[in-house]
């Protein structure tokens, strides 16, 4: 199990920690303070948290679970995002990058819609 841990953010993925600037990301959208727990997690465990918590029988890319003002979890699924990166005229990695994105802002209150997509793309835009 590859982990990145820093005292605002852990990162915890079985095999190699993919070359994301997770820190950077989530310092510039969610603030130096914000503690920040990531896992990437198989299939059966995305989908089994997705209908535990959001009544939604899929495997998902990712779940975001706001803890508090100043905490929160992101859960990512690589075989999904494997699945669904070319739809989005993006490599792998570029995909990635955007969902950690995704997911930062749904943990900043942001909900899927114009805004939403603007600060995406500036924020893609200035880390890939």
């Amino acid at each position: 199990m590859a982990v990145l841990d820093t005292d605002t953010l852990t990162v915890s993925i079985n095999g190699t920690l993919p070359s994301v600037p997770f820190l950077a990301l989530k310092e510039k959208i969610l603030g130096k303070k914000y503690e920040l727990s990531i896992r990437f997690v198989a299939p059966a465990e995305a989908q089994a948290l997705n209908i535990a918590h959001r009544q939604k029988d899929y495997v998902p890319n990712t779940l975001s679970f706001p803890l508090s003002d100043s905490s929160g979890e992101i859960i990512l699924c690589r075989s999904a995002m494997r699945k669904e990166f070319k739809q989005f005229d993006m490599t792998y990695e570029q995909y990635l990058v955007f969902i950690v994105i995704h997911s930062m802002l749904h943990l900043k209150g942001y909900e899927h819609g114009s805004i939403m997509e603007r600060k995406e793309r500036a924020l893609l835009a200035l880390f890939t």
